[in-house]
């Protein structure tokens, strides 16, 4: 694949899909639509401690990627990764109690929202510490078929980690995927008031392959970065998948500081609506489906006992 430079890609709107995806993708993306909702529901009602950042407009992301990650393969996800742990294992009764700290919970209850660790699943809520981390077990996994998938956001590329782990893996030919969801902000700060040139143009300073997706349709994206994936398996090497999205929701809670017109914009590119149109009635059954599943979920995980650490 060429090496892409030039100006960042800027969002366009998308045309509704060809056909829409399969049911079980709707499903998944409807789970994680219901359950990052319910999340802002439980912190409005005092039911969740700290803080939690949603992925609200991103969840296809993780969904369109599922098929093309295998089970041998590591996933590092960011402070926004419930979407991806859902994508990867749909237990959202042993995710919500992690985030609530009750019984049954990933980690005991001490890892929370951002900080995860579950069957080859890790999330870090630190920008840019999971890419050291991910070019290490990439390492062990040069040679076996096996890859590391670590996820990051546009803001992640101010931190010196990550061009680090790319030289690392660019000259070791590591396996390391590095997913970028370039939702146009860091936090509060917008991309084009931090970050000079593109990312396109970083990973071609390391040599590294960079593919841009724009799409929000997962067979297009499937297709796009299947090749990608499956030449990591068969010679490692490192790539740079970078996703141009949009982020429905504020940073985290209600701390939304973007212009009113901003929000349209996003809204605007929502893949929700446009399913729905392409699915007519039966989306509003998976709809209504996965929204009364997760609040089956929610019900169920509050009842529990709170969740009790002990060193081992």
């Amino acid at each position: 694949m060429t090496l892409k430079t030039g100006r960042s890609p800027g969002p366009r709107p998308q045309p509704p899909p060809e056909a829409p995806p399969e049911e079980e993708d709707l499903r998944l993306l409807l789970l994680i639509r219901h359950f990052e909702l319910a999340l802002l529901r439980l912190f409005e009602a005092g039911a969740l401690s700290g803080t939690t950042h949603t992925c609200l407009g991103q969840e296809y992301v993780p969904v369109a990627l599922r098929p093309l990650l295998a089970e041998d393969d590591f996933v590092f996800s960011t402070h926004r990764g419930h979407g991806h742990f859902l994508a990867r294992h749909p237990e959202p009764h042993a995710l919500l109690a992690e985030i609530m700290g009750r019984e049954g919970a990933l980690c005991a209850g001490v890892g929370g929202s951002q900080h995860i660790y579950h069957r080859r699943f890790l999330s870090t809520g630190v920008q840019g510490e999971s890419l050291p981390v991910a070019a290490g077990v990439a390492l062990r996994l040069a040679g076996t078929g096996a890859l590391a998938c670590a996820y990051i956001g546009d803001g992640t590329w101010g931190e010196g980690a990550v061009y680090e782990a790319l030289n690392l893996a660019a000259l070791w030919r590591l396996p390391l995927l590095v997913v970028v969801e370039h939702n146009g902000i860091a936090q509060s700060t917008p991309t084009s008031a931090q970050m000079a040139g593109t990312i396109a143009g970083r990973a071609a300073a390391f040599g590294v392959r960079h593919l841009t997706v724009r799409s929000t349709d997962l067979g297009e994206i499937r297709a796009q970065a299947g090749p990608v994936v499956a030449a990591m398996r068969a010679e490692p090497a490192p790539a740079v998948l970078e996703f141009v999205t949009h982020r429905l929701g504020p940073h985290s809670k209600g701390d939304d500081t973007r212009p009113p017109q901003e929000i349209r914009r996003a809204a605007d590119h929502d893949w929700h609506p446009r399913l729905r149109a392409a699915y007519g009635a039966r989306f509003d059954e998976l709809d209504r489906e996965q929204r009364e599943l997760v609040e089956r979920v929610v019900a169920e995980v509050s009842a529990r006992p709170p969740s009790v650490w002990e060193d081992r």
